[in-house]
């Protein structure tokens, strides 16, 4: 298993990440066993989860996939083993079952890592990560931003104060950002260096061929300042592996199940997708290895999410891994790109 540091920490972790958000919806926790045995015994070590897991979220639901992680972490004994990442739900409709609408506020940051701990059976969290900005920006495939004055929002320097007492008191090793913009980036890191509060170590954005946004203003923060991209959604909701094109939707898949979820399935979206699922063809790979090994390529990413429902998509996202692209196949992915830009924010 190729591995890369977790920012400045020195922590070695996995470059892929076993991602998690379907546990507790779309699999069971045998199911989410059989992923975890399988995803260490290939050499993965880094597992992420969010106390608002499973996806779609519901109050019902809420901190299973913790739950799950930490059902298998009793039973194995191979904490120490692991680098386990999660996440602080932000502000938004419909969590008014999380503390009573979830915040980033000191108070209830306090009160989701306890959550986290209790469900996750341990002592301590490896990276701790704000899922999405508690104030009014583009984030979620937004665009456009519009400023208000009078937004209701939780101050950068309390939150990081809040995460710099859990870090303090041990509850915490590390903390990462998600979902974040150019400007609350340099904000977290600018407060860390004034203040001696803990850097952001990780950025946990979108990153696929149908998104590569986080190119134009992340990734030289990626480089410079050490935060790293944690790639998530790095198939677009399994788009790229083409089993959604010519209008098929696939029984139990997740975007068939879940109508809620376009953003990958425009027109654009799906000529693209067409595209490059015609040139891992005449590479002679599948359409997932091809979208998997690119962003295992991208220098400024530090570990690539994959998830899984079943163990076939598993054993084929790890198995990208081996998967080299040559460079007259990056020549021509860029080809693409240069025709399809963003086709999906």
């Amino acid at each position: 298993m190729q591995t890369r540091k977790l920012g400045q920490t020195g922590i070695d972790v996995s470059l892929i990440c076993l991602g998690t958000m379907t546990w507790g919806e779309q699999n069971t926790e045998q199911e989410a066993f059989d992923q975890l045995d399988y995803a260490t015994g290939q050499g993965v070590n880094f597992i992420d989860v969010a106390e608002m897991y499973p996806v779609p979220p519901r109050a019902e639901t809420q901190g299973r996939t913790e739950q799950y992680l930490g059902n298998w972490l009793a039973r194995r004994g191979r904490r120490d083993d692991l680098v386990i990442a999660t996440k602080v739900t932000g502000p938004g409709p419909g969590f008014g079952y999380l503390r009573g609408g979830a915040r980033m506020t000191g108070p209830q940051i306090r009160e989701a890592c306890e959550g986290s701990l209790q469900r996750l059976q341990t002592d301590y969290i490896d990276l701790y990560q704000i899922h999405w900005p508690d104030r009014n920006t583009n984030f979620f495939g937004k665009l456009g931003y519009v400023h208000n004055d009078r937004e209701q929002m939780t101050p950068i320097e309390e939150t990081l104060e809040a995460l710099d007492g859990l870090v303090r008191e041990g509850k915490v090793r590390h903390i990462g950002l998600s979902n974040e913009t150019p400007w609350g980036t340099m904000e977290y890191l600018r407060l860390a260096k004034e203040r001696g509060w803990p850097r952001a170590v990780s950025i946990q954005n979108p990153y696929s061929l149908l998104n590569r946004s986080f190119e134009a203003g992340l990734a030289e923060f990626a480089h410079r300042e050490g935060t790293g991209l944690l790639a998530y959604s790095p198939l677009a909701f399994g788009m790229l592996t083409g089993k959604y094109l010519g209008g098929k939707w696939p029984e139990n898949a997740r975007l068939t199940l879940y109508e809620r979820f376009s953003r990958y399935t425009s027109e654009r979206a799906s000529d693209a997708t067409r595209a490059y699922v015609e040139l891992a063809h005449q590479h002679g790979l599948t359409p997932a290895q091809l979208a998997l090994a690119w962003v295992n390529s991208r220098p400024f990413v530090t570990s690539n999410i994959i998830g899984a429902t079943t163990m076939d998509q598993l054993q084929e996202n790890i198995g990208s891994l081996t998967t080299a692209l040559s460079d007259d196949l990056i020549s021509a992915i860029e080809a693409i790109h240069d025709e399809f830009t963003y086709p999906c924010p």
